[in-house]
């Protein structure tokens, strides 16, 4: 029963953390949650939470790194391969070196291992906390990219490292080589066991998919156990769990790009339910560190053998040394090797190295491996200063969370913008862009032969929308969308006249029918182009049909019926062959446009039938648009949140769209009451 109220008072703190920080937005969620984790441990509630090193790892890190592993962009972190593994592995060697003979130095009572250690566990930047931060400023792509891809080894090597030097405090036994062939093969043997294991899970999912078993709870099940499984298989083994974690991630990623785009409700339920599973484990992480502040501080702070004040100096000491290691480590080699100019502008080169150092955040894998420290040495006698390293790792996490806080929002506004105005309404129509593509996607998802009247509707809603912001732009970019458009509708016509030329040399519809959808294609192709060439080519064509039709032997009384269904049959191959045409000439910049004629082509389809009035009519469709629009809002809104999270939109842009969306909305509410 204790366990339960434990956890549903964390829970019930993550939970306040969000509101909280709706009242303070400069203040940092993460930061916020350590303090109501603090408040926690030292109000006389009774919640004593002791942390156990290996159940927070597997319990934390795992799906937490398992759900960056699948979600970073593969192609751009082989881009950035190069100074990734700089990062990962460089820097976290060159910081247990220097930064462990200098806190040797600085507090000789820590010996020369137990001080490696600590500079080993002070190394790993922590990847939860960086994308956290990173929602309150609009950091660069390049470089988000890049502190995704360190947060994802370093903590192997850091780990590694800490594991070794740990070691060499208990035994007094250290060698270099067979400490380097050990971290290889941990490293190499976590990375290929992560791999193989994954593909076997995904084949037995495959295989239990081809007996039938498509239930998604269970499908969701193994989703969410995979993780857990790969890092215990791989430290079982004695390999690195955290990087068989992270090569499960990316193999999954793969399989869900390449599979489940057939499984689109899975794909679904899985999305919603790792959003919630990962927004309880962000919350989680720094709730717990907060909860251990208190216990690890109180030790050092009422032992008489320390001297607070010094205690603090030698935290700062300690991480502006890390800050300085990490800055010129990067000022060094960011850049390195790129093809664009803009490094070698001294003044952007500096800004940006100042980002990446002031974003290598300390985080809750720091102090899990400060806590995993032995109580004894080999010998049975306590381990030098635990206390100590421990109580400086946490308070170097602190600063380092504090420091980024600060400095990341002053650092990251770009001088050179002029205009900021413009910038944020150019960053703004681009963002509302980005979510009415995901509201369009989502409901694509949902089409079935019930609700596609209302979804194709509501999709060629978005698509006009969406091309409006598009003519907003600039006046350049409008000439090139009217361009383009033209050239598109200009294939759909072409496409159109071939398609009644080829059903009249094969003698499947006759002149009768042919020559009123002739003479549509010559009119819109005229309004298109208004060529003089063209007009007189198309008054030829008129007289001459109006001359055919005159003297043709044609019975005016005939079945009208039957004329209008032959008629509608000939528009909807000519429609058909239209998308088919428009599809062959997709290309990046023309997509939007392209994807909206189609749909308009879909729509005419649609109307072609005779229900189709009758369908919109129909209180089902007032009722599937409804909820069609309500899914898209969502999606919108799950959009903000994730653009929010990767650091794409700062944190009073995510407002002023959810605000936004609100309004839609309640515009859309408004509507419906006054259709009732």
């Amino acid at each position: 029963m204790e366990i339960f109220l434990i956890v549903l008072v964390l829970l019930a703190v993550i939970g306040l953390s969000n509101i909280v920080n709706r009242f303070l937005p400069f203040v940092p969620v993460p930061v916020i949650q350590i303090g109501l984790g603090v408040i926690v441990a030292i109000v006389p509630s009774g919640i004593h939470l002791p942390l156990s090193p290996e159940v927070f790892f597997v319990l934390f890190i795992a799906p937490l790194l398992f759900n960056d592993g699948k979600n970073t962009p593969r192609d751009e972190l082989w881009t950035l391969r190069a100074p990734i593994l700089l990062l990962a592995l460089g820097l976290v060697f060159i910081t247990v070196l220097v930064a462990g003979y200098f806190i040797h130095w600085l507090i000789p009572s820590i010996p020369l291992p137990a001080a490696f250690a600590l500079a080993a566990i002070l190394s790993p930047t922590d990847a939860v906390a960086v994308s956290s931060l990173a929602g309150r400023v609009r950091l660069p792509k390049e470089i988000m990219r890049l502190l995704e891809g360190e947060a994802l080894m370093n903590d192997a090597s850091g780990l590694v490292a800490f594991k070794f030097a740990i070691a060499a405090a208990v035994t007094g036994y250290f060698s270099l080589a067979e400490a380097s062939l050990s971290f290889i093969f941990i490293a190499v043997g976590g990375l290929v066991m992560g791999a193989l294991l994954s593909f076997f899970i995904i084949g037995f999912r495959v295989f239990i998919r081809r007996l039938g078993m498509e239930d998604i709870t269970m499908h969701m099940l193994i989703q969410i156990l995979t993780p857990f499984v790969l890092y215990l298989a791989a430290e079982e083994l004695g390999l690195s769990g955290i990087l068989a974690v992270v090569a499960g991630g990316i193999v999954h990623a793969i399989e869900r790009d390449r599979a489940e785009a057939s499984t689109v409700k899975l794909q679904v339920v899985s999305g919603s339910t790792w959003s919630v599973i990962l927004f309880l484990l962000n919350g989680l992480v720094f709730v717990i560190l907060g909860l251990q502040l208190p216990a690890v501080g109180g030790v050092i702070w009422n032992d008489n053998a320390f001297v607070n004040g010094q205690v603090i100096g030698y935290i700062l000491l300690i991480f502006v040394l890390l800050i300085f290691l990490r800055f010129t480590w990067v000022f060094l080699f960011w850049g390195k090797g790129k093809n664009t100019a803009d490094f070698s502008d001294f003044n952007l080169r500096l800004r940006s190295s100042l980002l990446i150092t002031f974003s290598g955040v300390r985080g809750a894998v720091t102090l899990a491996g400060a806590f995993s420290i032995p109580f004894v040495l080999q010998d049975g006698s306590p381990f030098p200063q635990r206390d100590l390293i421990i109580f400086v790792a946490a308070g170097v996490i602190l600063i380092s969370l504090v420091a980024a806080s600060i400095f990341l929002p002053l650092l990251s506004r770009n001088p050179e913008h002029k205009n900021d105005t413009l910038d944020e309404d150019h960053l703004e129509r681009e963002i509302r862009i980005k979510l009415m593509k995901a509201a369009m996607q989502a409901i694509r998802q949902q089409i079935d032969d019930t609700n596609e009247v209302a979804a194709r509707e509501v999709i060629n809603e978005y698509g006009r929308e969406i091309t409006r912001l598009e003519f907003e732009a600039s006046s350049q970019r409008m000439e090139d969308i009217r361009c383009s458009e033209k050239q598109i509708r200009l294939i759909s016509l072409e496409a159109e006249r071939q398609e009644i030329k080829t059903m009249i040399k094969q003698k499947e519809i006759q002149a009768h029918i042919a020559d009123p959808l002739l003479e549509l294609i010559d009119q819109r192709e005229y309004i298109l182009t208004q060529k003089l060439k063209l007009k007189i080519i198309f008054e030829v064509i008129r007289l001459r049909r109006m001359f055919v039709k005159a003297f043709a032997k044609q019975n005016e009384n005939a079945d009208h019926v039957q004329y209008l269904t032959a008629l509608r049959a000939a528009k909807q191959r000519t429609l058909e062959a239209a998308i088919a045409a428009i599809r062959e000439h997709i290309t990046d910049n023309n997509r939007t446009l392209s994807l909206s004629v189609i749909s308009h082509h879909r729509e005419m389809i649609a109307s072609l039938h005779g229900d189709y009035q009758e369908v919109k009519a129909g209180e089902d469709f007032g009722k599937d648009k409804k909820a069609l629009q309500l899914l898209a809002i969502q999606a919108e809104r799950d959009e903000v949140q994730r653009l929010f999270e990767q650091g794409e939109v700062s944190r009073s842009l995510a407002n002023k769209l959810r605000q936004f969306i609100n309004y839609m909305e309640t515009v859309s509410l408004e509507e419906e009451d006054a259709a009732h």
